[in-house]
């Protein structure tokens, strides 16, 4: 763990990146206790009002409070973004172990049905999906993690691969191990390290997905707040009112950007390749 830091925080982008990741962190959990107003408070005296002392962020075509709804909006991108990903882990880990541990025609089917997966839009998958079952957080959370397993898969067959000729799985199967013990508590333990930074990269794509099929009207529903339902309101008012869309559009740049660079500089802090002598 200390060479880790010593590493990681070399990489001031990285270490910026992860600062910004625990402020939004923050901010989505006290939500109810930094937030000016109510984000579906409407007031008709105050319809899109400029960015002012009131109002830092200006108000909407409703007069809800833009920076109240942005960071009620953390919330559902961040809650979207870690339960799409930690379902799409859960089934990449689960088809990946099975994969590279038994290796044979277990491993060319499940990496057939990977190669079919990958080779659809996800996308477009998504929006078919949604088509038949409706718009909603929590369809789109289910969704996008059933559409986002096969990079993890193919990770976790990688390192199962690697790993599964090592000396202590080899032990492990001469004393009598079973094949359950031997994955989990062998060999998964040994392959988390870069499946965590995948999931921390993961993340960001999942928030762009949710962003971005809010936008066009078929993922989260107002009234509740979520940046790309906030980013569709400011379409229609773009001449008019700025701020609508601008704000919203940097919160999205910032987060993904963020999350980005705190997985790159996982990756490479975790990385024993890039590692210099322990002296």
């Amino acid at each position: 763990m200390r060479l880790f830091w010593k590493r990681f925080k070399k990489n001031k982008l990285a270490l910026s990146g992860g600062v910004v990741v625990a402020m939004l962190f923050i901010v989505a959990i006290f939500a109810p206790y930094i937030s000016p107003f109510d984000p579906n408070e409407i007031d008709r005296r105050h319809v899109l009002a400029s960015p002012s002392a009131s109002h830092p962020l200006g108000t909407d075509d409703l007069g809800r409070d833009v920076l109240s709804r942005m960071i009620y909006g953390s919330r559902i991108s961040l809650s979207v973004g870690f339960i799409a990903i930690g379902i799409a882990t859960i089934i990449g880990m689960i088809v990946g172990s099975i994969s590279g541990y038994y290796g044979g025609w277990t491993d060319r089917i499940m990496m057939r049905f990977i190669d079919i997966m990958l080779s659809i839009p996800t996308f477009f998958l998504v929006l078919a999906v949604i088509a038949f079952i409706g718009p909603g957080i929590y369809n789109i959370m289910i969704i996008i993690g059933l559409t986002s397993w096969m990079g993890v898969a193919r990770l976790v067959r990688a390192e199962f691969l690697s790993l599964k000729e090592r000396e202590f799985v080899l032990a492990a199967k001469a004393l009598g191990a079973s094949d359950m013990r031997i994955i989990l508590r062998h060999i998964l333990v040994n392959s988390l390290a870069p499946v965590f930074v995948s999931a921390i990269l993961g993340v960001a794509s999942a928030i762009l997905v949710e962003s971005a099929l809010s936008f066009l009207g078929i993922g989260v529903q107002p009234p509740t707040p979520s940046w790309g339902n906030m980013l569709t309101a400011g379409k229609d008012n773009i001449e008019i009112a700025w701020w609508l869309s601008v704000f919203p559009g940097i919160a999205i740049l910032i987060t993904v950007l963020s999350y980005n660079l705190f997985g790159e500089g996982l990756r490479d802090a975790l990385d024993p390749r890039l590692w210099s002598s322990r002296s």
